[in-house]
């Protein structure tokens, strides 16, 4: 015997609509959605341009690595690929900056690189 889906009732129904109503509001306001109405869909690094379903590809990067930091104009921001934008954490590792809890400096091993640390281990 095949399931039948039960629709919800009205009320519910109109219920779940307002809450995605909402949701995309947020959503909306978020620095990404900010971020893609301000700037060309154009990776701020290689160039390449994203549109479409690839436009998931495009990610906000931070300019001052603090993701609290977020004015409205967007002046802390650039779009990078996915791709750019692991390149410019790796770099940011690299001088030996921060970037939250798993920084160079830091004892603890990066979940981001397999190998933090390996120099120390052995030399």
């Amino acid at each position: 015997m095949a399931l039948q889906k039960k629709r919800p009732d009205a009320k519910r129904e109109a219920e779940l609509r307002a809450g995605l109503r909402r949701d995309k509001a947020l959503k909306e306001q978020g620095y990404r959605a900010q971020a893609l109405k301000l700037f060309p869909h154009i990776c701020g690094s290689c160039g390449r341009e994203f549109s479409g379903k690839r436009l998931r590809e495009l990610t906000v990067h931070h300019k001052d690595h603090d993701h609290e930091n977020n004015p409205r104009d967007g002046s802390n921001w650039e779009l990078l690929c996915v791709y750019c934008h692991d390149n410019e954490h790796e770099k940011c590792l690299m001088k030996g900056h921060g970037g939250g809890p798993a920084s160079a400096t830091s004892s603890a091993p990066s979940l981001a690189n397999p190998f933090d640390g390996l120099d120390k281990l052995i030399s």
